[in-house]
């Protein structure tokens, strides 16, 4: 049976690609996006909501009716240094607390590798790894049934991907290496279809020598969720 998942941050390079794999898997996809975000030409045909994340009656109109919440959220580069606690961190709970008011229980955060800590470059950006553990936090205390995937540096490269493999480690035991934003999609899309995956959080960066393995073989390596 088809899902009407939604997809916050739909429009960005890692969300248009989250819809795709979604069409793809025989769900529908319903974009959350920005007022002045532009649709990808592939998109066009999906239901399209523009709103603000901090208007609490918007979010939960526009979460009316779905399966399940794909977080693709980010704070962008910029001057404003405060876009990471307002995206990053307030955005992703207000998304959070929304699904907690409609009783949808599956929803799938897009964070990053190495988030929380405290000593790296990326935080010279508006401290952006340290909200993003606030944002995952806000999800891991919500009582939903949450997937939390932190990708490692992300590429737009999307030629050879089917014979390119996926490490995927628990929190905190990867701090560098990349992967394609595609490979990320289909994480999240592999996801929401693995009950092993709940309540975990799973990093990812991809190798052209690693061999492919499905997420739930690869969860079955992780440690006992406590």
């Amino acid at each position: 049976m088809s899902r009407t998942i939604a997809v916050s941050g739909a429009s960005g390079k890692t969300g248009w690609r989250i819809a795709e794999e979604l069409l793809r898997a025989g769900d529908q996809p319903r974009l959350l996006l920005q007022e002045h975000s532009q649709v990808p030409e592939a998109l066009r045909d999906c239901p399209v909501v523009r709103l603000r994340l901090s208007d609490r009656t918007a979010l939960d109109a526009a979460l009316q009716g779905c399966h399940g919440l794909v977080i693709a959220t980010g704070a962008r580069p910029s001057v404003d240094l405060s876009g990471p606690m307002r995206v990053d961190a307030w955005g992703v709970q207000h998304q959070v607390e929304s699904c907690q008011r409609l009783g949808i229980r599956r929803v799938v955060l897009v964070s990053s590798l190495c988030a929380g800590r405290w000593r790296h470059p990326l935080n010279l950006f508006g401290l952006i790894l340290v909200w993003k553990r606030v944002g995952e936090r806000s999800l891991e205390r919500s009582g939903l049934d949450w997937t939390v995937i932190r990708p490692g540096g992300l590429s737009e490269r999307e030629a050879d991907l089917e014979q390119e493999g996926i490490r995927y480690s628990p929190a905190d035991q990867q701090d560098s290496a990349s992967i394609p934003r595609r490979l990320v999609a289909r994480c999240c899309v592999e996801a929401l279809a693995t009950p092993a995956s709940i309540g975990r959080i799973i990093e990812v960066t991809s190798s052209a020598d690693l061999q492919p393995i499905s997420l739930a073989n690869a969860l079955e390596a992780f440690p006992q969720v406590a």
